[in-house]
């Protein structure tokens, strides 16, 4: 069904957005408000834009980006969240790639 890169969900600071792929609404509730969450709290801690994508292989990975006029964006502080998100949400990532695999990439 997918052969490419499939953006899960992201939040913008600069358009203070967020967006969850309509593929995923089939997500439970309680999932689809955890990654809104994590998202929203992410861009208003160190600003820029994340993305939740899974890549060809169907694991997920987090992508974080700025515009490049913007001196308030916290680079360091951006690698350090997404470590820390990794570290925390492990069990939910994980899930979430068995999901991905099974119902997207039609893996048994």
């Amino acid at each position: 069904m997918y052969q490419d890169e499939v953006v899960l969900c992201s939040a913008s600071h600069y358009a203070q957005k967020y967006y969850l792929n309509p593929d995923f609404q089939g997500l439970p509730a309680k999932v689809k408000e955890e990654l809104n969450i994590m998202c929203v709290l992410f861009t208003e801690d160190v600003g820029g834009i994340i993305l939740l994508v899974f890549n060809e292989d169907g694991n997920l990975e987090i992508r974080t980006e700025a515009y490049e006029e913007d001196i308030l964006y916290d680079e360091v502080g951006s690698v350090l969240k997404v470590k820390q998100m990794q570290e925390e949400k492990k069990a939910l990532f994980e899930e979430l790639e068995q999901y991905y695999q099974v119902f997207f990439l039609e893996e048994e």
